[in-house]
């Protein structure tokens, strides 16, 4: 019987229980069991595939197709088991799964209610996705709940975890709850009382925690942790100082020292194996000593908001610690690009131009790729920074002028980036689409295997084949590929169905790669990911030319 841990958050939002979550996750891991993780999110929108990134950050892909929270990103990253569509769901699909229910009957006329159909869906859904992995057979479901205790969107979700923990029975479930405790730069200390009044409005629920998650700017003394243990009503040995890290990789360590492990084995009745971190010791031993220090100019336009990027930056992170790299990022604003021109790229070891969607911004970005380009310094183009290169090398190189995506010029001349209207999905259903189709739909999304030719850099990467993920509408048109080749581009991989175009490269370039699909979603700390490794292997290389150079000038 798979038991459960349910991640509460108080105060604040963002103060990182999709970390906290995943961290414990990967202590328990470490203990022998069998770890699964769900996500549910309060807010009413059916997925986040169409939310903008300046208010949901990133959208991850799972390898089934589905457009999920970036917390499932995190769980991936952190533990071995794969996230799948079941592992994340929000109060929009709730609804609408009530709704067709009631639609056709189901409830045989009864009053729908948010107890106890609400609540029940909700219970069903945690139970579907625990056993979604392991083949039913998760030893612990960690569940995360999304926003902030005290917030009307997530009483649905608080009041079913508290049914369903009732259900469960004793030794089956625990509760962890992540607080905010504030220092006070004037008072010269750190604050309590929010953590007190969110753990009171837990208990008022009926939710008592197994463990409180105290998140400070700096570890929390003994006497505020006394303090939270007497007026929250938890044992001083399960209040848990979670302070801010140099690393996100360095909070499983931290976390288990503090025994939170034990306190969940012992409330769940479990006497796993010893934890063995020294996995994520070595991890961070990487980070902290590193051999190599690159920069990276990541030409994007949510460049304010990182959180866009997450998967992207922690995957330039783990080809950091699999090369003993420092990986240095620089955000930068394609818009700004187009208006001032490429300057701020000089002195970088290599560009990124990462996937988006609509027309800003994307000028300045096939300006930064052309820099990369003449000036061989090494690009990594993902979906539309894969697009934008085909633009831009068709339009520079290929003679084809005015060359664009019909994304952004329905009119373009050269449309060697178009909408296709028909492609098969993973199941082998002939799928269509147009540019009226509903935007949530129209995508090819997921994981989808594909030969790569032999003798190019994507072979020497990926080896016969490829199988990553996708998220994006717009494909490399076929109609123009014979003349990008005759101009020097080479189509490493292309779908095995349709024969589309996944990767391309430049062969008289010290490193040019652009791929449709998103490899960061694959990427984890403990194995790395091969593109990015290569990726930074090569700014390597290309700093230590460019100083050598800079020496001999001297």
């Amino acid at each position: 019987m798979t038991k459960y841990v349910f991640v509460t958050g108080g105060v604040v939002s963002s103060l990182g229980k999709g970390i906290a979550a995943a961290s414990l996750a990967a202590i328990l891991e470490s203990r022998g069991l069998r770890v699964t993780m769900l996500k549910l999110d309060p807010y009413i929108n059916v997925d986040p595939g169409t939310m903008s990134p300046f208010q949901h950050g990133e959208v991850f892909v799972t390898d089934d197709g589905a457009e999920t929270d970036l917390d499932l990103g995190h769980y991936e990253r952190f533990v071995s088991t794969r996230m799948h569509k079941f592992n994340n769901f929000t109060t929009g699909q709730i609804y609408e799964s009530v709704l067709r229910k009631e639609r056709r009957g189901d409830y045989l006329g009864k009053t729908v209610q948010v107890i106890p159909h609400i609540t029940n869906e909700i219970q069903d859904f945690i139970a579907r996705g625990a056993k979604a992995a392991w083949d039913g057979a998760a030893d612990i479901a960690i569940v995360e709940i999304g926003g902030t205790v005290g917030d009307i969107e997530s009483l649905p979700f608080l009041e079913a975890i508290r049914q369903m923990s009732l259900r469960l029975g004793r030794n089956n479930s625990a509760f962890v709850h992540l607080t905010l405790v504030p220092y006070i730069g004037t008072a010269g200390e750190l604050k309590t009382k929010p953590t007190q009044h969110s753990v009171q409005k837990l208990r008022e629920i009926g939710i008592y925690p197994t463990a409180l998650l105290c998140r400070a700017d700096r570890p929390v003394p003994d006497d505020e942790r006394a303090k939270i243990s007497l007026f929250s009503n938890v044992p001083l040995d399960a209040v848990i100082s979670v302070w801010d890290a140099d690393s996100i990789y360095q909070i499983p360590a931290m976390l288990h020292r503090q025994g939170l492990d034990n306190l969940v084995c012992d409330a769940l009745a479990l006497t796993p194996p010893p934890a063995d971190l020294t996995l994520w010791e070595r991890l961070v031993d990487a980070i902290e000593h590193p051999e190599h220090e690159v920069r990276i100019g990541m030409v994007g336009k949510y460049v304010d908001l990182t959180e866009s990027y997450k998967s992207l930056s922690e995957a330039l992170v783990h080809a950091g610690i699999h090369t003993r790299s420092h990986v240095s990022i620089e955000y930068l604003d394609s818009e700004q690009i187009d208006a001032e021109g490429t300057d701020c790229l000089k002195g970088l070891d290599a560009i990124l131009v990462p996937g988006g969607f609509g027309k800003r911004g994307t000028e300045g970005k096939i300006k930064a790729i052309r820099y990369a380009r003449e000036n061989g310094v090494p690009y990594l183009g993902i979906c539309l920074g894969m697009q934008l290169a085909v633009v831009e090398f068709a339009r520079n190189v290929a003679g084809l002028g005015g060359a664009n995506s019909t994304e952004f010029d329905p009119a373009a001349p050269h449309p060697v980036v178009a909408l296709i209207t028909e492609w098969q999905d993973r199941e082998g259903k002939i799928e269509k689409r147009d540019h009226t189709s509903d935007l949530g739909g129209t995508m090819r999304k997921g994981a989808q295997r594909c030969p790569v030719k032999g003798g190019t850099r994507a072979y020497e990467v990926y080896g016969p084949q490829v199988n990553e993920r996708h998220r994006h509408r717009y494909e490399v048109n076929n109609v123009y590929v014979s003349r990008l080749e005759d101009a020097g581009l080479v189509i490493s991989a292309r779908t095995p169905t349709e024969n589309l175009p996944e990767i391309m490269e430049l062969p008289n370039h010290p490193w040019f790669m652009g791929v449709q699909f998103h490899p960061e979603f694959t990427s984890t700390p403990r194995d790395g990911h091969p593109l990015f490794t290569s990726y930074i292997r090569a700014a390597i290389a290309h700093k230590a030319a460019r100083e050598t150079t800079e020496r001999a000038q001297a």
